[in-house]
């Protein structure tokens, strides 16, 4: 059995570098390239994730604001659905202190819930998280109307982290 060899080629057929280029033609980065774009990477990797990190904190306000908006809009219609004084008839007409008629009351809490004065102070802590407070003043200077001729609602709703949210209305007497 023979062993099959190749010949012999020439050594002077391949020159010693013809496989590489020279290595003035290489390329890369320094050390110092490299640690520069780490550091610079990690600054901003901090500050995206400080952003993320507010935004995820602060992503169930207002779903808070909107629960305390609509237990506020809740009692101010409730409140705004009511005669406006005691001696008001229902439907409203015609007004207290119109002739005929007897003279209003004015803000006067008795408890039965029937007319705007009714509701002045009144606080429902029903849910313990969103407190509601109501005040009713006298307000009718304020929209040039005769003093007595109409009442401004004002509805407090405490909200969990400290925030207060309020709606107003006025009910007027006409």
């Amino acid at each position: 059995m023979s062993l099959l060899r190749r010949p012999a080629m020439p050594t002077d057929m391949f020159p010693p570098n013809a496989c590489f280029p020279p290595a003035k033609n290489q390329g890369g980065f320094t050390l110092m390239e490299v640690i520069v774009f780490i550091v610079v990477l990690a600054i901003a990797m901090g500050a995206l994730l400080a952003v993320f990190n507010n935004s995820v904190v602060n992503s169930v306000d207002p779903a808070v604001r909107i629960k305390a908006l609509e237990k506020a809009q809740a009692t101010l219609d409730e409140i705004l659905a009511r005669k406006f004084d005691e001696n008001t008839p229902t439907g409203g007409v015609p007004a207290c202190d119109s002739a005929g008629w007897p003279a209003c009351v004015g803000i006067s809490p008795d408890g039965d819930f029937d007319d705007v004065g009714d509701y002045h102070g009144y606080a429902n802590n029903s849910d313990t998280r969103f407190p509601v407070s109501v005040s009713v003043t006298q307000a009718g200077g304020d929209l040039g109307l005769a003093a007595g001729r109409a009442k401004l609602i004002v509805v407090n709703v405490a909200m969990p982290g400290g925030g207060t949210l309020t709606l107003s209305a006025y009910k007027v007497n006409f």
